[in-house]
């Protein structure tokens, strides 16, 4: 209909203005590290500090988004208190160094510190954004075919943004005057930028949340917990980043039991897009340092005006221009996905994504030539598009259907003790229950009447079935409409998340051990190889399930 076409128009506004700002970040950002001091390995790590902190604290925005109420709706106020915080770091990253050098004493670690948290800053919101984003859009249209269309609009509005946003820097702004008095050409930029967000987050007001589906109060039993994690990851003492990575891998073991609870369509949706990610966002949160450092033989860290530095700008130029092609190969791939589709199949359309990112990776570690090289960064905008779209449409599948997808998703009988079985089956409404002892039914009471007695003499081989298909309705309803749609594509962004965090964390000491930049591409086809395996097993239908 017309006017929920036009709340998606407006929505999708900020999409694609939030897009720009965090594609010319990622290029500029990995550049304005290496120009302040900070060494090679301690530049991708600090690249993984805001998706780190995105990873612990998205899932709890999404949970409150999902039980929100409020006259705004429930997504706009955490998109705006986001978008403030990005516009903050838009702010204070061209300026850090100057306004550290306000205050009476400013040694060298307080301007890296402040360039640091800037940039975390705008990482962690930006990429934190996205979420509410997405769930506002499934919100205006719940359905699975009409959310496919909704989110092929989604996809082209954030392919346009990162075209915008890679093509910023490739133009030299030093000619212009208006850089020369803001300073440099990273103050214009960021300027720029800041403005761009104000004017897409206007359209946001125009949004009537109404619309879309009624509010759902999720579980909060799925809700994730939170543990301190990595408070000075920026700190570049070798101790403070031993107590950091190890406070990381304590989180694991917690981790893990939160994902067994997900459902089975979601997990293995949640492994497919890690790994595809971690491949997509190698390329892409390195590929200018790539191009600067590795085909251009430039150095970042020269002086400014020599030829080395020179080189390595024209290199970043050079990777941005291949950044923006491969936005652009997204807008068409978007325009063109419902087609592909619906003549292909989603399965054939998603594996061939990951297959030509594998290939395309591949050519780029082993060959020189920079327009080759160029070429294989633009068709991985098909990938780029297809994660965008189909992973989302395949959530509004699930939620669509949750009794067919939640409930049919686990096989696994695990034993409990008889006081965990009463507290379960008071869950359910009074009427007749049974439990198994042995595998034979055995009856008892609901709750109000008799207490019930168990006959089996050992309690340790009772078991309640633990697969939602085996629990009676009621708890089984219970559990998978209890599911927030906003909370499951959290889960789904903790793989985009956790794709910079991983790669951010080892890629840095993997370059300084093979003293090439080219390890980079290396890692990422190896990433790809892995994304083809684990993305044969997604769930694309209810024939999967059988």
């Amino acid at each position: 209909m017309p006017g929920k076409f036009i709340q998606l128009l407006l929505a999708n506004a900020l999409t694609c203005g939030l897009e720009i700002c965090m594609a010319t970040g990622t290029t500029y950002i990995p550049p304005l590290l290496l120009e302040a001091g900070l060494e090679e390995q301690f530049m991708t790590m600090v690249l993984g500090v805001g998706p780190m902190l995105g990873l612990v604290f998205v899932p709890m925005i999404s949970s409150a988004s999902d039980r929100w109420s409020g006259r705004f709706g429930r997504r706009r106020p955490f998109i705006w208190a986001l978008c403030v915080g990005v516009l903050l770091g838009l702010l204070l990253i061209p300026h850090s160094l100057h306004l550290a050098s306000l205050l009476p004493w400013h040694p060298r670690w307080l301007e890296l510190l402040l360039l640091v948290a800037s940039i975390c800053l705008l990482e962690f919101c930006g990429q934190a954004c996205f979420t509410p984003l997405e769930a506002l859009v499934s919100d205006l249209f719940p359905g699975a075919e009409e959310s496919q269309q909704a989110f092929s609009i989604y996809s082209l509005m954030l392919s346009l943004g990162g075209c915008v946003g890679y093509l910023l820097p490739v133009v030299d702004w030093h000619a212009w005057g208006l850089a020369v008095y803001l300073g440099s050409q990273e103050a214009l930029i960021y300027a720029l930028l800041t403005i761009i967000l104000l004017l897409c987050l206007l359209s946001t007001t125009f949004i009537s949340e109404e619309l879309g589906a009624t509010v759902t109060h999720s579980d909060t039993g799925h809700m994730y917990k939170t543990k301190q994690c990595c408070p000075c990851l920026f700190q570049l003492h070798p101790l403070h980043l031993y107590r950091s990575l190890r406070n990381c891998l304590s989180l694991l073991p917690q981790l893990y039991k939160l994902f067994l609870q997900v459902p089975l369509v979601i997990r293995r949706l949640f492994v497919a897009e890690l790994c595809s990610w971690m491949a997509l966002m190698t390329l892409i949160l390195f590929y200018t340092d790539f191009i600067g450092e590795g085909l251009y033989q430039g150095v970042p860290t020269a002086l400014p005006g020599t030829q080395e530095r020179l080189r390595y700008d024209e290199g970043v130029r050079m990777g941005s221009l291949g950044l923006f092609l491969q936005g652009f190969t997204a807008v068409v791939s978007s325009l063109m996905m419902n087609r592909l589709v619906a003549q292909l199949g989603m399965r054939t359309v998603y594996l061939s994504s990951v297959v030509v990112l594998t290939g395309a990776t591949l050519v780029m570690s082993l060959s020189s030539n920079i327009y080759l090289v160029t070429l294989m960064t633009m068709v991985t905008g098909f990938t780029f598009c297809t994660l965008e779209v189909l992973p989302y449409s395949l959530i509004c599948l699930y939620h669509s259907n949750k009794l067919v997808f939640f409930t049919s998703s686990q096989s696994k009988m695990q034993p409990v003790q008889v006081e965990d079985m009463e507290q379960n089956m008071s869950l359910l409404p009074n009427s007749k229950k049974q439990i198994y002892s042995e595998g034979h039914p055995v009856e008892m009471s609901s709750p109000g009447h008799r207490p019930f007695r168990l006959t089996d003499p050992h309690p340790s081989n009772v078991f309640i079935p633990m697969s939602k298909d085996s629990l009676p309705d009621s708890l089984s309803t219970l559990s998978a409409q209890s599911r927030g749609l906003c909370l499951d594509m959290a889960i789904l962004d903790s793989a985009y998340l956790l794709s910079h965090v991983v790669p951010s964390l080892f890629l840095g000491y993997i370059v300084q051990l093979t003293h090439s930049v080219t390890a980079y591409m290396t890692c990422a086809t190896g990433f790809s190889v892995l994304a083809i395996y684990f993305s044969r097993w997604v769930i694309i239908d209810r024939t999967d399930l059988e």
